[in-house]
């Protein structure tokens, strides 16, 4: 039997990763810099000065902010959080905003302030310095979500932690699909278990929101009136809607994998819906709930947390493996749905969070249940074919090398199309940015 101390990294991995959000996790990242900002100058800065790379900009413009009253951006964002001043909530900093606080965002979100490209490496960059009454702030946050790497008052640096560039590269150090898959199967729940009854809880709770109002483009309720008892349209449906709600300003929590509120849900509530339809115990569904949550995370590891590869592929790889688990298939097996599942969805964009991501994790659900329904006829596909490799794992780090290196000019390219919401394209145009230059 393996000791506690074989599984170490992967508890430490799901206690990093399963966190709660409200909102897209990027805003929410910008608010949670800018409500730091706003704490240590005890007010809102007569000045204001944002720097981010292309990631955040793609994936922050056309997301509703929640608690906002539907605003949407960056200056949204940044307004919310320097409103509000509660960065102990991390990324529930928007969480708990009153509605005279909610009346202030509005207002200050039309004010002006300098946004502008950063010429940092990051991926993932956020920088916002606010001054106030002679006294400035500076915060900085790097590679992930939360990693807040430089806070500088009146120019003198007080906090700096890993203050460089981090981003995963596709031949970093990954985790043997192998290994989890077995890790799903005989890791103690102790610790686990808490972290993962709630994200089935808060997920399976917003995607029922999703389901129940007419949030975004409702891809989750179309879906569902197509076959209202069919497993595969429900956990297709129910995945859908937890993004179309999400990605529209709902003010539920989410648990994140990965640093994504989309692939936490698409990790997790297609793994739920197949569970109850298969009567499965609570112990089982917890594990296949672990197993989908480790592959997602080993998926993203060659990827970093931005990139123009969407994210909802690397979960619907994870739902996959985790619904194939509970089907009762052999790691072989399981294994082979992972590999299948990235050579079919492995070409979805990432062109920012938005109300068509509902529809892309959609598409990912529907690959990896394709793959498992191919998998279940003795049918894989074989080394040569496209990307795939000899084994997962070398796919999965082909995969990783494509998204973080082969796709890095679709991300300037994706950036330079115009958008196509006329009320943010007069909003842009109607102040200085630096969108036209990235």
């Amino acid at each position: 039997m393996p000791t506690n101390d074989e599984f170490q990294v992967y508890r430490e991995a799901l206690a990093a990763e399963l966190q709660p959000a409200m909102g897209c996790t990027e805003p929410i990242a910008l608010a949670y810099a800018a409500a730091e900002v706003g704490k240590r100058l005890g007010g809102y800065p007569e000045a204001i000065d944002v720097e981010v790379s292309r990631n955040i900009v793609k994936n922050v413009k056309s997301v509703i902010v929640p608690n906002t009253g539907g605003l949407s951006g960056i200056e949204a964002a940044v307004a919310a959080g320097l409103v509000c001043r509660r960065p102990e909530a991390r990324l529930q900093v928007l969480a708990d905003v009153s509605d005279t606080e909610r009346a202030e965002i509005r207002e200050r979100a039309e004010l002006p302030m300098t946004v502008r490209q950063s010429h940092e490496p990051d991926v993932f960059f956020i920088k916002v310095t606010g001054s106030l009454g002679g006294k400035t702030a500076a915060v900085t946050i790097r590679t992930y979500h939360t990693n807040i790497t430089r806070i500088e008052e009146n120019g003198v640096t007080v906090l700096s932690k890993d203050d460089v560039c981090a981003d995963a590269q596709a031949d970093g150090e990954a985790w043997s699909i192998p290994e989890l898959i077995k890790a799903a199967r005989v890791m103690p729940l102790m610790e686990a278990e808490t972290l993962l009854n709630r994200q089935i809880d808060c997920n399976s709770a917003i995607a029922a929101e999703g389901l129940k109002d007419n949030w975004g483009a409702t891809i989750g309720k179309i879906l569902l009136a197509r076959k209202p008892e069919d497993p595969a349209t429900q956990a297709r449906a129910w995945a859908a809607a937890g993004s179309d709600a999400r990605m529209n300003g709902c003010e539920l929590p989410v648990i994140i994998v990965s640093g994504s509120g989309n692939q936490g849900i698409t990790a997790s509530v297609p793994v739920l819906i197949f569970a109850r339809a298969l009567k499965i115990d609570r112990e089982t569904t917890l594990r296949a709930v672990l197993l989908s949550d480790l592959v997602t995370i080993a998926l993203k590891q060659g990827i970093g947390k931005l990139s123009a590869y969407c994210g909802a592929v690397s979960a619907g790889c994870g739902s996959g493996a985790g619904i194939g688990f509970l089907e009762g298939l052999t790691d072989k097996e399981i294994l082979g749905v992972i590999r299948n599942a990235l050579a079919i969805t492995s070409g979805i964009l990432c062109d920012g969070a938005k109300s068509s991501c509902a529809a892309k994790i959609s598409m990912a659900v529907e690959g990896a249940l394709l793959a498992l329904d191919m998998v279940k006829n003795h049918q894989t596909f074989k080394a040569g074919d496209g990307i795939v490799q000899s084994t997962t794992d070398s796919t999965a780090r082909a995969v990783g090398r494509i998204a973080s290196r082969g796709m890095v000019s679709t991300d300037r390219e994706i950036i330079e199309i115009p958008r196509g919401n006329p009320r943010l394209q007069t909003r842009e145009e109607s102040r200085p940015s630096f969108l036209s230059s990235v």
